[in-house]
């Protein structure tokens, strides 16, 4: 089979290339694309992967992201006019859905982030089948316009965490702090502050802070995931990088409203060091977590890797269309 996959930011690279090294292995081609983004390109180039380029990440204005996921969506209609693939993979990439949905080509979808309701209404719709985590209600889901679901007992994370060796570098005298930036050009981070200078300023005291930030195109790139296997505290506004550094055991202090997502819940819930609290109390907070990693590989155990999910469901779909 010739599966498509699109990847849009740097989680999108992580996911994907954990789905393409299994579906590879079974003997599918893998169609990998992407777009010009801070984190996507040099991500891809560690995890070995190496996509098309189409198009690039312009959210100054509504108007530049219209244009250019116009502009995605049209390239892809024309790389795919002759030779389109027989399945479609994303983790709410609009263009791919879009295209996909216009060819006649089944969308396998990923979804986590319901608060997200504009690319939720773009890419659900559309999908043959959402894979999701059970800690997401299927009402949610079908509100937001999804047809099939098929659960998964875990969170996307799960899927590049649960067999993940760290490069660990020799360990710091002083505590490793990691603080990333809300992702603010977002549009379900509109009317949503930013805390993260303020709480780097708060955490100084305590180690050495390392502040992710979002945007910045002039530094070289970090990969977040070996930075936080590393770190002693991270602090987030509760995205992927709050699961990451759960997943592996570090505390994560959640300090947005918007964090408090099904997905981070259910992570707490089942005992990961995941925890929510307003941004007057890190550094009160950080004081009793700091440097209080939890052994967490029973915890991780018990949950499943979505790619197995992915997977079986791409050979479903093979049989029908063979």
């Amino acid at each position: 089979m010739r599966i498509w996959y699109d990847a849009c930011t740097g989680k999108h690279i992580r996911y994907g290339s954990a789905i393409s090294q299994r579906l590879r292995k079974r003997g599918h081609q893998i169609v990998f694309t992407t777009r010009k983004h801070p984190d996507t390109i040099p991500l891809a180039r560690i995890l070995g992967e190496d996509p098309i380029v189409v198009g690039e990440y312009k959210p100054s204005s509504l108007s530049s992201r219209l244009e250019e996921s116009a502009k995605r969506i049209i390239e892809f209609s024309r790389m795919f006019r002759n030779n389109p693939p027989d399945i479609a993979v994303a983790h709410q990439s609009v263009e791919l859905c879009r295209t996909a949905f216009g060819l006649g080509i089944p969308i396998i979808l990923t979804a986590d982030s319901p608060h997200a309701l504009s690319v939720n209404r773009l890419t659900i719709p559309f999908a043959s089948v959402v894979v999701a985590s059970k800690s997401i209600p299927a009402k949610v889901l079908r509100e937001l316009g999804a047809k099939k679901i098929v659960f998964f007992k875990g969170v996307d994370e799960v899927a590049w965490i649960k067999n993940f060796k760290s490069n660990l570098e020799p360990k710091q005298k002083k505590p490793l702090i990691v603080v990333r930036q809300l992702e603010t050009k977002a549009v379900y981070a509109k009317n949503h502050t930013d805390y993260s200078v303020l709480i780097v300023k708060q955490l100084k005291s305590l180690g050495n802070v390392v502040l992710i930030l979002r945007y910045n195109k002039k530094k070289d790139f970090i990969d977040t995931v070996n930075l936080v296997a590393q770190a002693d505290l991270v602090v987030s506004a509760g995205g992927t990088l709050a699961r990451e550094a759960a997943l592996q055991g570090v505390p994560s202090l959640v300090v947005t409203e918007i964090g408090k997502t099904f997905v981070n819940k259910y992570l707490a819930e089942k005992g990961f060091p995941l925890f929510f609290i307003s941004p007057q109390k890190v550094l009160n907070y950080a004081k009793r977590c700091l440097g209080k990693r939890k052994d967490v590989s029973t915890e991780i155990l018990d949950l499943q890797n979505p790619v197995d999910v992915i997977e079986k469901i791409v050979k479903h779909i093979s049989l029908r269309i063979a």
